[in-house]
């Protein structure tokens, strides 16, 4: 039988933050902070689907994740080509929304990426 668990209380107020930053960096610290606290009456929470329609609008869910995996991996298309087989064109092409990613290319880039070959479709 399962038993019950306490489940902590979130804060939904803001808490109060202090630290010392060189006086040149104070404006990209205020940038920063107002780009990634939620907008007004913006809970926080968004579905994948509705983050890349915000911030990716117009782009194809797989160039995103592919420039995001190489970027992770710190590689370049040239490298990522290099490990796959397939060109570098190609590559260029698919981050760029010029080329859609078949099956087994996706596993290609995936086993070069660790991550899911599914990402990418």
């Amino acid at each position: 039988m399962q038993g019950l668990t306490k489940k902590h209380p979130t804060e939904k107020g803001l808490v109060p933050l202090q630290f010392m930053v060189h006086p040149l960096n104070v404006e990209r610290i205020k940038q920063f902070v107002a780009a990634i606290e939620p907008e007004e009456g913006d809970e926080g929470a968004i579905t994948a689907g509705e983050f890349f329609e915000k911030y990716y609008a117009g782009e194809s869910k797989a160039s995103v994740v592919l420039r995001g995996y190489r970027h992770r991996e710190a590689i370049t298309q040239a490298q990522l080509a290099e490990m796959t087989g397939i060109p570098q064109r190609h590559i260029s092409e698919v981050e760029h929304d010029k080329r859609s990613i078949g099956k087994d290319a996706a596993r290609k880039l995936a086993k070069a990426l660790n991550c899911d070959y599914r990402r990418f479709l």
